[in-house]
């Protein structure tokens, strides 16, 4: 590793990648947002930065591991939006370098090293711009696949250590697809253990696994989070999710699995050719160090594919293609060296792909749901608050008049901003308590009935109602202000309290004032 960073050549290629892989993020991280998947890791980090914590002070089955590192760069940075774009940047650079680090170790070209990582860094954390629990959970579940077949091809322990430590810190960010990576990497390590047993590398991993759990609990006591309450709202309750998410995945039709994702299985079947092309030849194949990386690498995607078809978020999964390009290059020339049509599909594909994934899902704001938006249009946010400068600001809400919804979140922030009660506010436009200086209250990091709010017919609703009930007693709270739309449900707080609760005032056509009542299910 030394002699990786000490290289003139690498040095070069890691500043130019370094360089790029910020710049090309913190450019698009500015322009667009879609308010729910855009605030609410903003929001999270300022709260915890305030004290107010995850699990503890709010329901929430999102990752605590990206609100934590977001409070962090607020620490170091200061609570504005080029803090919070710069830390996607920041994990976009840390997914290129591993991936020019690993292609080059398993002695790929180091140009060939720089191009592939180089289409990567567009591909990856751009199509989001901003803190993103998926994109965090897939590109540290990649680097996780990294580092076990660093672990499998060099027999160093540090990273038989090292890898259940990134797996840890991926579950974190989100439970899939990293519970399939945990899977996956798991049965591949029990089955090369069975062939390729060491004690020193199978007992480093165990060390690995010991450090993160102490490491977890220890978090967990120091900031009293109880166990219980993280164990019910990001193991039980997302896990009683899963027939829902299974209805995304079916049917298994040809056409929305393989010729949707037509290219990344195209990226990777050199890789399978490989393993059938050996197997055929010997089925002790499958003792060598080589099957267990292609199996990695294969298996990966298709966790990727299928999470993408199981969730309702936008396509990003289409990073991986110039990876598996990066490791199909390796292959050609270790076993097809001299069909040279095999490398001119390579890059071609490579370029291509880049081009047309980067241009639809990057560059038109795809994921941000702006495909359709009229981007120049959009409004320099600093007309809301000097920390959100530099965010070119249009929503999918209004894509042609961005104006409009600018006017209207001013009058809400002022409207809230003159009430001195104690006030929960209830919006996906999460950077408003942040413009305010407040804590927002909220039970609820995210408002969404069903895939994170437990609903009624919910094994886990009265759980769920009792924390919410909780939260408004504990912070003695007069008034709920709920901030329109949401993407969840106008009505989405009426699922946690009862109506006779609440006297509901329309104040404007986006803002709604509740006003909470004496009633039996909130008296003391």
């Amino acid at each position: 590793m030394k002699r990786f960073f000490f290289n003139n050549k690498i040095k070069l290629y890691s500043g130019v990648l370094f360089f790029f892989s910020i710049s090309i993020n913190q450019y698009y991280g500015n322009i667009g947002i879609n308010p729910i998947d855009s605030f609410f890791s903003f929001n999270a980090g300022y709260d915890i930065l305030n004290g107010h914590y995850p699990f503890r002070d709010y329901w929430t089955i999102t990752g605590p591991f990206i609100a934590f590192f977001q409070a962090f760069f607020f620490k170091l940075f200061g609570v504005n939006w080029s803090s919070y774009v710069f830390h996607a940047s920041i994990f976009n650079f840390i997914l290129t370098i591993s991936t020019f680090y690993i292609l080059y170790k398993l002695k790929l070209n180091i140009h060939y090293c720089f191009f592939y990582s180089f289409l990567l860094s567009f591909l990856a954390y751009p199509s989001s711009g901003t803190p993103y629990v998926d994109h965090h959970a897939s590109y540290l579940s990649l680097i996780s696949i990294f580092i076990f077949i660093l672990a499998i091809k060099t027999d160093l322990k540090i990273y038989w250590f090292l890898l259940p430590i990134i797996l840890g810190i991926s579950f974190l960010s989100k439970q899939a697809p990293t519970s399939h990576i945990i899977l996956i990497i798991s049965l591949l390590s029990i089955f090369y253990f069975i062939f390729n047993y060491n004690s020193g590398n199978f007992f480093s991993a165990v060390l690995g696994v010991i450090s993160f759990i102490l490491f977890f609990f220890i978090i967990l006591f120091s900031i009293k989070i109880p166990f219980s309450s993280f164990y019910h709202q990001y193991i039980l309750y997302p896990i009683s999710l899963g027939s829902s998410r299974l209805e995304f995945l079916f049917p298994l039709e040809f056409n929305r699995i393989i010729l949707r994702f037509k290219l990344i299985h195209l990226s990777y079947l050199l890789l399978l050719i490989v393993i059938i092309k050996n197997l055929l030849k010997s089925f002790s194949y499958i003792k060598t160090k080589d099957f267990y990386i292609l199996i990695a690498l294969i298996f990966y995607s298709y966790s990727l594919i299928l999470h993408q078809l199981m969730t309702i978020n936008g396509l990003y999964i289409y990073f991986i293609i110039p990876v598996l390009i990066g490791f199909s290059h390796i292959y050609y020339l270790k076993f097809f060296h001299e069909k040279k049509y095999i490398f001119y599909f390579l890059i071609i594909t490579s370029i291509s792909s880049s081009i047309h994934y980067g241009y639809k899902y990057v560059h038109k704001r795809d994921f941000m749901d702006l495909r359709n938006a009229k981007i120049e249009r959009a409004i320099d946010s600093e007309i809301l608050d000097k920390r959100l400068k530099g965010l070119k600001w249009i929503t999918v809400l209004y894509p042609e008049k961005p104006e409009e919804e600018i006017k209207k979140l001013s009058n809400t922030i002022a409207a809230i901003k003159k009430d001195k009660k104690n006030k929960i506010i209830i919006t996906d436009y999460q950077f408003i308590s942040v413009v305010l200086s407040i804590y927002d209250n909220s039970p609820s990091q995210v408002w969404f009935g069903y895939h994170v709010n437990p609903i009624k017919n919910s094994q886990y609703y009265e759980e769920y109602k009792n924390f919410v009930i909780q939260k408004i007693k504990e912070n003695k709270i007069e008034i709920i202000y709920v901030v329109k739309p949401l993407w969840g449900g106008n009505e989405i707080i009426e699922n946690a309290i009862e109506g006779n609760c609440l006297k509901k005032n329309n104040i404007t056509d986006v803002l709604v004032r509740y006003k909470i009542l004496k009633c039996k299910e909130l008296s003391n």
